[in-house]
């Protein structure tokens, strides 16, 4: 019994030694990743920050680093198009979902690949989310009409479709390779 267990134990250190030389572990950085990144502005033009997005193993990690922006929670996703026309923004689509799911992390039917974590904006006007989409690509991202990074005006419900009832657009930035 003794030796069958320190046995085991031994063949699961080794698994778990060739699981962390393993590039495949799910949001982990890959050899000569692409980027794309999205300089965030508000209707007016003014800066409200920068998203990016980098080829990870297994998706795309997103990371949206926000400023000038109303304090509060703010609905975050990336829709489909990569056009972001003031005042409204409506020009960048619904959110990217090549999947065809519904709204939502809280929804059964969801979420779409533009579904990212609600941001944070303090009394400082900065809020910052990261978050790795499991089967997101730089392809379907920048394909023929691109991708934009949009923050609403409200927090997104995370399940309500087509999108968190999270408001009106009040920034915007179109995805290019970088």
């Amino acid at each position: 019994m003794k030796t069958t267990t320190v046995a085991a134990l031994g063949i699961a250190i080794l698994g778990l030694a060739a699981c962390q030389n393993d590039r495949t572990a799910l949001g982990e950085a890959t050899p000569g990743a692409r980027t794309a990144t999205a300089s965030l502005r508000t209707a007016a033009g003014a800066d409200a920050g920068r998203a990016t997005a980098t080829e990870v193993a297994g998706g795309l990690r997103f990371t949206l680093d926000a400023r000038a922006l109303p304090p509060g929670t703010h609905g975050a996703h990336v829709h489909t198009v990569g056009r972001c026309d003031a005042p409204d923004f409506t020009t960048a689509g619904p959110h990217w979902n090549p999947a065809m799911r519904q709204h939502g992390t809280q929804n059964p039917a969801g979420p779409h690949e533009g579904d990212l974590p609600n941001l944070i904006v303090g009394t400082d006007g900065r809020g910052t989310i990261g978050v790795t989409v499991p089967g997101a690509t730089m392809a379907g991202l920048l394909d023929a009409d691109g991708g934009a990074m949009v923050v609403h005006a409200n927090a997104d419900d995370l399940r309500t479709d087509p999108s968190g009832n999270s408001g009106s657009r009040i920034a915007c930035g179109v995805f290019q390779a970088s």
